[in-house]
């Protein structure tokens, strides 16, 4: 027989471009040193999405008509046993998805995966833990630690896809968990595990096998130094759902973040915490953030921030120093660097108190990344209120985005903020003036404050 073709390719590493000769710089990501040698068939083989040519499919691959009734074409959800867990995923793990979960080393993914898997087997549902990392008795022995015993959960150890997809089929698993895609590799592919190639094409293998078999198939992936997801953008994009899973490791607590969700919104947060029986999921967050709040409020003011469909109230700080450099300090922790810049140009500008020449630091309480411009008005108060050495009313919310002019432009999700905050025993919040018609129909109670404010100028004279 003749040798199958192949042919030699170079892949850039970091974003996946391929070339027919070596490049120093990458012209796509610019990157320089990333392009890696492969060998590749010319021809290579299709992942079988098709059936063949004399069978019409399986029931899950049937084209459905969207005249049928709701009940015939409804997503049907596996409960993870964690509500956290449920509410990121949009309301428990949908049969068929396909979902990468990704995070930095020993952040608590696969401690995450394995508590997961017993809450499944809780419910009758069956599932395959495949680990390239671990042996089997390394994997066992820390489920055993985490109180997860069940016949309904296998474990194994393989690197090899075409064994594990093999395994699945025989096996029929509701969920199937991979731990992880960069261990993963196929001998029709001469690159190195965890290249370019290797990733894309086993995610690819996956997927099909998701699709057409109707199971559940998890993905654990590494990142990279810069916190992104390692491996090609395509593997992302594959993916019915991607999860960051992170947290200060100075800290016990976890932070779970649907980056990307077909199935549920997206920017959802779920929030546990680490202790010596595994994870556990924290039902009211903002008491947990907010519980370690000291009695000198001179520069601490509280943020109530949306993260998804989820309000979360969150301490901002702030410390001003007078700097003998020509160039003061600007430090940020949990917030954009770029975003406080900002905030110190306006309000220098327009309140005139001379903050071009202090040191100015900023710290989000927990470990938090605030991404939203809703904080604006948060982190401007704790300025405020450290320069002019007043306290802050340990009972107030601030939410706001601050504009170039001075102005406090509105937020959205006015009334689930304020509910948030409310609950908590929050009695005065501040917030832009162009929310007030958002609030007709809010009650709140008599000992209860709003205050709007337009521009700086109003929150200058709150302070």
């Amino acid at each position: 027989m003749a040798k199958s073709k192949t042919k030699t390719i170079y892949t850039c590493q970091n974003c996946g471009a391929q070339r027919p000769r070596w490049e120093g710089k990458c012209s796509d990501c610019g990157a320089w040193n990333s392009y890696v040698e492969e060998l590749q068939l010319a021809e290579p083989k299709t992942r079988g999405w098709s059936t063949g040519p004399g069978d019409s499919g399986t029931a899950a691959n049937k084209p459905v008509s969207l005249d049928q009734r709701l009940e015939e074409i409804k997503l049907d959800r596996f409960n993870t046993g964690f509500e956290e867990l449920n509410r990121v995923l949009g309301g428990g793990l949908a049969r068929g998805s396909f979902v990468l979960l990704g995070g930095s080393p020993g952040i608590g993914k696969s401690t995450l995966l394995l508590q997961m898997a017993g809450g499944l087997a809780d419910n009758k549902h069956r599932v395959l833990y495949i680990s390239g990392e671990e042996s089997v008795s390394q994997t066992g022995s820390r489920a055993h630690r985490l109180g997860i015993r069940s016949p309904l959960i296998e474990i194994g150890c393989e690197s090899n896809l075409h064994n594990v997809m093999e395994l699945a089929r025989h096996k029929k698993p509701d969920v199937l968990v991979v731990d992880s895609i960069q261990t993963m590799y196929l001998s029709d592919l001469q690159a190195a595990p965890g290249s370019v190639s290797q990733v894309r094409e086993c995610a690819g293998h996956l997927m099909g096998l998701a699709k057409q078999e109707n199971i559940t198939v998890i993905l654990i992936g590494h990142v990279t130094k810069d916190g992104n997801i390692a491996g090609p953008k395509v593997l992302e994009h594959m993916v019915d759902c991607v999860l960051s899973f992170d947290g200060d490791i100075s800290y016990d607590f976890r932070l779970l973040r649907a980056l990307k969700n077909r199935f549920g919104a997206a920017q959802e947060l779920g929030v546990f915490q680490m202790n010596s029986k595994g994870l556990e999921e924290v039902s009211n967050p903002s008491e947990l953030f907010l519980e370690e709040r000291g009695d000198q409020l001179i520069g601490s003011a509280v943020f109530a921030s949306m993260e998804g469909t989820r309000p979360l109230l969150c301490e901002v700080q702030a410390l001003t120093l007078s700097s003998p450099m020509a160039m003061p300090r600007r430090t940020a922790l949990g917030i954009d660097v770029n975003r406080l810049h900002l905030l110190t140009a306006v309000l220098d500008r327009h309140l005139e108190i001379r903050l071009s020449s202090n040191d100015i630091f900023i710290n989000v309480v927990g470990g938090l990344k605030l991404v939203e411009p809703a904080a604006d008005l948060a982190v401007a108060a704790a300025i405020l209120s450290t320069a002019s050495r007043r306290d802050l009313d340990a009972k107030t919310c601030f939410f706001g985005e601050i504009g170039l002019t001075g102005e406090v432009r509105g937020v959205s999700f006015v009334e689930n903020r304020i509910k948030e905050a409310d609950k908590l025993g929050f009695k005065h919040f501040v917030i832009p003036a162009s929310n007030k018609r958002h609030l007709a129909d809010l009650k709140i109670s008599k000992e209860k404050k709003i205050s709007f404010v337009k521009n700086v100028h109003d929150l200058s004279k709150i302070i």
